[in-house]
């Protein structure tokens, strides 16, 4: 067995749940272990995307030892448009 954690945050609630996995796990499964689909509903209405410390993956990716599986918000405004918004503003 190993040890993982997968996390999700949203504005105003984080959720860190710990699970045991067995060794070959995938990202996939550990997201189904953990229960976050049932707590958080909206998640299953898109497609995830996910990553492992930071680096995205695929949720077929296996897991290790100590993974911290993060599932990500979608970006609410392109950065490069955001940016350009901010500049526009500073400049008047």
């Amino acid at each position: 067995m190993i040890h993982a954690v997968v996390v999700y945050a949203l504005p105003q609630q984080a959720y860190v749940l710990d699970i045991q996995l067995p060794r070959g796990a995938t990202v996939s499964a550990a997201i189904e272990a953990s229960g976050i689909l049932d707590t958080v509903p909206q998640l299953r209405r898109g497609p995830l995307d996910v990553g492992i410390f930071g680096r995205i993956c695929a949720l077929q990716d296996p897991l290790q030892e100590g993974d911290r599986v993060e599932i990500y918000r979608p970006l609410e405004a392109d950065p490069k448009d955001a940016r350009r918004r901010r500049a526009a503003s500073t400049r008047r």
